[in-house]
């Protein structure tokens, strides 16, 4: 359900604060039911005040002259209101009373966080790992979009039913393409990825207190099905007529091999394969996630396969092993392609369920 922008202005006084028979008024600014208060410095007699009004009543000419200004501090108040609003970003009562005052120092939003976030984490975080903060933050963008119908939110405004409502967000967002909706652990991640950007901000001293404090994040233990041998040795020994599926099958059988993942072997080089001194050929690189050094050795199968593309075409453009191809379209050429070849098949081929991961094992299922 979509909500509205409310604001309002009322003037009050506090009795509590009585003088000889004045009391001071106070005007009380409300926005999406949220209070602020701004003492005016002006004191009436409290016999000829009228609270559900707002204002003094009778006909004398000082009361005439306090019932004007507060009329005009009414008007300051809402064209505040409407600048703020006109501004794009998410108004607040507080705000509103620091445009009145002139305290107009702007308050760290989510944007600014995610500006300096990408900048500083560009130089420490593989863009395999950064890209993914960059759709969660697009999902920030479209959840306060429809939630508050504003382009951007205040870091201090962010509390645990931000948190729950971007939570409840994630899981009722329907992809308008192919994508499935997300499951429990896909939009716990994008949660995982707020708070680290939230720590941030604490660690920046631009909020002080921790929105997450409440909150538990729920993951839930997944176990994942390998191939068998048996399963393995089919998939290897399958014919397949079409080309690009046919290097998608070389290139996960190689991962089963070797134990690296699909971004590790479709960035590896010829500098990387190596002989040793009793003709062992050996892989050394480093994985992309973690910069750790790798040196393994090449099983016969893996070696077959290194044959093959020795000489091929496109990968001698890039200077790498395999010809290039992004993960994206390995995996969906293998659910596309698999998926027809099936359906012409009496027999079932494990490809159809397996997927070169990005940063996990490779020689794994996966369900569809």
């Amino acid at each position: 359900m979509k909500t509205s922008q409310s604001f309002g202005v009322h003037f009050t006084i506090r009795a509590d604060k009585e003088k000889e028979g004045n009391a001071p008024v106070y005007a009380c600014i409300t926005v999406n039911k949220k209070r602020c208060y701004i003492a005016l410095k002006q004191f009436v007699d409290l016999n000829f005040w009228d609270n559900t009004k707002g204002a003094l009543k009778g006909t004398r000419e000082e009361f005439k002259q306090i019932n004007k200004y507060l009329q005009d501090v009414r008007l300051t108040l809402g064209g505040i209101y409407q600048q703020l609003m006109l501004s794009g970003k998410r108004v607040t009562a507080q705000s509103v009373k620091d445009h009145f005052f002139g305290n107009i120092e702007e308050a760290q939003t989510l944007t600014s966080l995610f500006e300096y976030h990408n900048e500083t984490a560009s130089s420490t975080l593989k863009w395999s790992t950064l890209k993914h903060y960059y759709v969660t933050q697009r999902y920030l963008i479209k959840f306060i979009q429809k939630k508050f119908r504003a382009v951007d939110f205040f870091l201090t405004d962010i509390d645990y039913k931000f948190i729950f409502d971007f939570e409840t967000f994630l899981r009722n967002h329907k992809p308008l393409d192919h994508q499935k909706p997300m499951n429990n652990n896909g939009v716990m991640k994008h949660i995982i990825r707020l708070k680290k950007m939230v720590h941030l901000a604490m660690r920046l001293e631009w909020i002080t207190k921790d929105p997450f404090m409440n909150y538990k994040l729920r993951i839930e233990k997944v176990n994942r099905e390998h191939l068998s041998d048996t399963e393995l040795a089919k998939l290897e020994s399958k014919v397949f007529e079409i080309a690009r599926i046919d290097m998608i099958r070389d290139l996960f059988v190689f991962c089963c091999y070797t134990g690296l993942t699909y971004v590790d072997v479709i960035n590896l080089t010829h500098d990387n394969i190596v002989e040793a001194s009793d003709g062992e050929v050996w892989i050394r690189t480093c994985r992309q996630k973690t910069d750790s050094p790798v040196t393994t050795p090449l099983l016969p199968k893996a070696i077959e396969i290194l044959k093959k593309y020795k000489h091929n075409p496109r990968a001698a453009v890039t200077g790498t092993v395999f010809p290039m191809i992004s993960n994206q379209k390995v995996n969906a050429y293998l659910k596309r392609d698999c998926r027809d070849l099936q359906h012409q098949e009496k027999h079932h081929l494990p490809l159809g369920k397996a997927y070169l991961c990005n940063n996990g094992d490779p020689f794994q299922w996966r369900s569809d």
